[in-house]
């Protein structure tokens, strides 16, 4: 699904038209997502290089992708690095994600004495006013502020960041990167890579930028605590068209899931998204609160941005693969990586006449003969064949890239 909106009153062509990628968050699935569009518009569109525009803006899962490409990696670098593990030096991992935070459950327990007290100190002195809900207001203390330890994701994207001549410096790269994270004791959202921000790592602003409340404890910078910098804003496109980019291309994976429409496509889907438990119920629930934001922003931004054309690619709301996949799963990274591809290379088609009058006036073309190649895949651009899908073939391949990596270790 695409979201075109032309410029209100767009500028005199020039020699230079100032480009610019705002890509939000979306968790582990959104990241292949967005990964999977991205490439395929660096191949569809002719003089867009993605890891040469003049502002790149990231939140959460996007923070990742807007991090690589401001430092130089391709897409395709990254498709391998994300999505095919044929990256040579640098192996990502999704269990990355999913590793318990240890040191904030012990961090908690260790404060389990003090409340103990506090609570007995509260029953002997005020024994007839103590309420179950002052007892649950000391409890609170004790629960994790996250389930997952993201230091490990921290310390993969500045080995990737430090290493053949890239730089973890927002002060050091050839092109404006802001990672947008929000401030937790005042819900306001932080630019790092702004003046006065630009000293974090971009790795630790990363970090904080994906640091989903709930799921990884806040990050501590300068004696501050960040969180996600979608709890704000969805995209956070503002940030790179006040910087007057001529052209924005946008990138959001997550819109809700239209049940209805899906089967009236001839989709087999359970008969209620609450099937699928709390899981399920939560995500639709984000994916309705976030899509509703960037709606109401991309209407202010029309107004506000009157000299800039707005693109924005979204999955489609009946988009199965999109909403029920497990991108834990190797396979279904694959899967959704070339998903994601199909689906931009689709939208291209669909609006060719649109988007190619909107991309002229910045000296960008549609290849025709790339949208017209129906046989054309993810794994083309990259040379590599299409992967075998069997659960034996990639079991194996796992086994031999972990055996890899223990022999390297030692």
């Amino acid at each position: 699904m695409l979201n075109l909106q032309p410029a209100q009153n767009p500028r005199t062509p020039s020699k230079h038209q100032s480009i610019g990628l705002a890509i939000a968050g979306g968790g582990p699935i959104g990241g292949i997502y967005e990964l999977g569009a991205l490439r395929a518009l660096d191949e569809a569109v002719e003089g867009l290089d993605m890891g040469r525009l003049d502002v790149y803006v990231g939140v959460s899962s996007g923070a990742f992708l807007a991090a690589g490409l401001a430092n130089g990696l391709s897409t395709a670098d990254m498709c391998r690095m994300f999505i095919t593990d044929e990256a040579h030096g640098h192996q990502f991992r999704p269990e990355m994600f999913l590793r318990p935070a240890f040191a904030e459950y012990f961090k908690r327990a260790a404060k389990a004495p003090r409340i103990l007290i506090d609570w007995i100190n509260m029953l002997a002195t005020h024994p007839l006013e103590t309420r179950l809900t002052d007892v649950f207001g000391l409890l609170g203390g004790m629960v994790p502020t996250g389930l997952f330890d993201n230091n490990s994701l921290e310390r993969f994207l500045s080995e990737v960041l430090t290493s053949s001549g890239r730089s973890n410096d927002f002060r050091e790269l050839p092109r404006k990167l802001y990672i947008v994270a929000v401030e937790l004791d005042t819900g306001e959202p932080v630019r790092f890579g702004a003046p006065g921000y630009d000293h974090v790592a971009v790795s630790k602003a990363v970090q904080a930028s994906s640091a989903l409340p709930g799921f990884y404890p806040p990050v501590e910078i300068d004696g501050k605590q960040y969180v996600d910098g979608a709890l704000r804003r969805t995209l956070h496109a503002s940030v790179a068209l006040d910087e007057g980019v001529d052209l924005l291309i946008g990138i959001n994976p997550l819109v809700p899931f239209d049940a209805a429409r899906a089967r009236s496509n001839g989709r087999v889907i359970p008969n209620s998204l609450i099937a699928g438990g709390l899981p399920a119920v939560l995500s639709q629930a984000l994916r309705a609160m976030l899509q509703s934001r960037m709606l109401v922003g991309i209407a202010k931004y029309t107004q506000t941005y009157v000299n800039s054309d707005l693109i924005v690619f979204e999955p489609d709301p009946d988009d199965i693969e999109m909403f029920f996949t497990n991108v834990f799963s190797f396979a279904s990274r694959q899967s959704l990586g070339e998903h994601a591809y199909d689906n931009t290379m689709a939208d291209l088609r669909a609006r060719r006449v649109e988007i190619a009058a909107t991309l002229r006036r910045h000296g960008l073309r549609l290849r025709d003969e790339v949208l017209d190649d129906r046989d054309r895949n993810l794994w083309t651009g990259l040379g590599l064949k299409p992967p075998r899908r069997t659960s034996t073939t990639t079991q194996l391949r796992r086994t031999l890239d972990d055996l890899e990596h223990v022999l390297a270790r030692r």
